[in-house]
C-alpha cells in the first residue's frame, strides 16, 4: 500500500487521525506525516508538542511516545526536537 493510500485510510477529510494504525509499517507512514509538523533543528517544549499532536488525535501522549520510540523525535528534559522523518526541500 502506498504512503498516500495509508494516509487516506487513516486521516479524515480535515486531516485528523481517526485511528492509530496497529500495523507497524502503516504507523511509520502516519508518524512520518506527523513529524513533518515539526521543523528540523527547532526545540519544542512538551506542551507545544502535545498541542500540535492533539490537533490530530485525542491520545497525544501515545503519538508523542511513538514518535520518540521510532526515531522521529528526540526528547531530553521535556524538550523535543525532530530527529527523523522526511524533509521537504
Amino acid at each position: 500500500m502506498s504512503e498516500e493510500r495509508v494516509l487516506r485510510a487513516f486521516l479524515t477529510d480535515d486531516g485528523r487521525l481517526h485511528t492509530i494504525p496497529a500495523k507497524h509499517a502503516k504507523l511509520l507512514v502516519v508518524l512520518d506525516h506527523l513529524a513533518q509538523r515539526f521543523e528540523p533543528g527547532e526545540r519544542y517544549p512538551e506542551a507545544e508538542v502535545n498541542a500540535v499532536l492533539q490537533e490530530f488525535h485525542p491520545d497525544h501522549a501515545a503519538l508523542r511516545r511513538y514518535l520518540v520510540e521510532n526515531g522521529f523525535l528526540t526528547r531530553e528534559d521535556a524538550v523535543y526536537w525532530r530527529s527523523g522523518g522526511t524533509v521537504e526541500v
